[in-house]
């Protein structure tokens, strides 16, 4: 393996792990630690919602869109990762199952794409700019 290579491995990697503890952290509702994964001036876009200018102002939104859900639980696959220097293009496929305060017989579930930029702030990669694509959303019940 090239020298190319391996560093192509550990960036993959560390953008990666970067993504993965994002979906942890929502699912822990761990708001402080979520907001290091942030650039301080992040953008991002959800769905349909609107557009979120600043990390404190895309935390805030987290968690008020998770309030009402006591059980979160994200499934997350990195499929590219492409590092250009200091910053970074990731695809991610996410399926995600939430659980509704007051019912627990039913799961929302939300089948998407993230499309994540990423930049290298003192050797740490962090997120700048998040776009969910939601493919599918329904209701399950247990019966």
């Amino acid at each position: 393996m090239t020298g190319d290579e391996l560093q192509e491995v550990i960036d993959f990697h560390r953008v990666s792990q970067v993504l993965y503890r994002y979906a942890s952290l929502v699912d822990q509702k761990d708001w402080a630690a979520l907001r290091t994964l942030f650039v301080d001036d992040a953008t991002a876009k959800y769905g349909e919602y609107p557009a979120l200018e600043g990390a404190d102002e895309i935390v805030a939104f987290i968690a008020r869109a998770s309030r009402d859900r006591p059980w979160l639980h994200h499934l997350l696959s990195v499929y590219h990762v492409d590092v250009f220097g200091d910053e970074a293009t990731a695809l991610t496929y996410h399926t995600s199952h939430q659980i509704e305060a007051g019912d627990d017989s039913v799961v929302g579930i939300i089948v998407a794409r993230y499309e994540d930029r990423l930049r290298l702030v003192h050797g740490a990669w962090k997120i700048a700019r998040k776009e969910m694509h939601i493919g599918w959303r329904e209701k399950r019940s247990r019966s």
